[in-house]
């Protein structure tokens, strides 16, 4: 995958940076935490721009939440509640939890959506309880650009910085990534079994 990465960015400059952050956004498996800083190291030889890259990036990231976003608004939290009446121990919530997740966003929704984009996994998955909120897609958008811009902004100054050791990044930042995975892992099993039906009917 590293190997793709390199030769779409060294062969399409911003519009290779733009769709691998457009498909990093879209599927998880693809880590920002290899392109990003690749681009940062082709800007300190010269080859792009750094804010070109920054705004490259970012815009891809921002693309590729979208869908994501509107599939949890087009599916609808009615239909959510129900499913977690059939299904809800797979879900590991029941009707009364996600209620309490949507209250949540309603409140705090830009700030949750900001600091989701600087975590691995967690940052493609936002964009669904987003959705399910339907949070204002403006505001949506500006939590989303601020959170993808940041990460972008330590991502590539890293590579940039590092310049010929920009790989270093990779080898501190890939075992940060599967601690998230293996908590949210841990996470799922513990709500897996110990999950319990709402009090009231969904």
């Amino acid at each position: 995958m590293t190997e793709w990465i390199i030769q779409t960015i060294s062969a399409w400059g911003y519009v290779g940076i733009f769709f691998v952050m457009l498909a990093e956004s879209i599927f998880p498996p693809i880590p920002s935490e290899l392109i990003i800083p690749f681009a940062g190291f082709a800007a300190a030889n010269g080859e792009l721009n750094f804010f070109g890259v920054l705004l490259a990036a970012t815009i891809g990231a921002v693309v590729g939440m979208l869908p994501w976003y509107f599939a949890g608004r087009l599916f609808g939290l009615a239909r959510v509640r129900a499913l977690s009446d059939r299904y809800g121990r797979i879900m590991t919530l029941n009707a009364e939890e996600i209620d309490i997740a949507v209250t949540a966003f309603h409140r705090f929704g830009p700030i949750i959506v900001l600091f989701g984009r600087l975590m691995p996994l967690i940052r493609t998955l936002i964009s669904i309880p987003a959705g399910l909120a339907r949070m204002p897609l403006p505001v949506f958008l500006l939590a989303s650009t601020a959170g993808a811009l940041l990460w972008n902004i330590v991502l590539t100054l890293a590579g940039y910085l590092l310049h010929d050791h920009y790989t270093m990044v990779q080898g501190i930042l890939d075992p940060a990534s599967y601690v998230v995975l293996a908590l949210v892992v841990l996470v799922y099993l513990y709500r897996l079994i110990t999950w319990r039906p709402s009090k009231q009917p969904g």
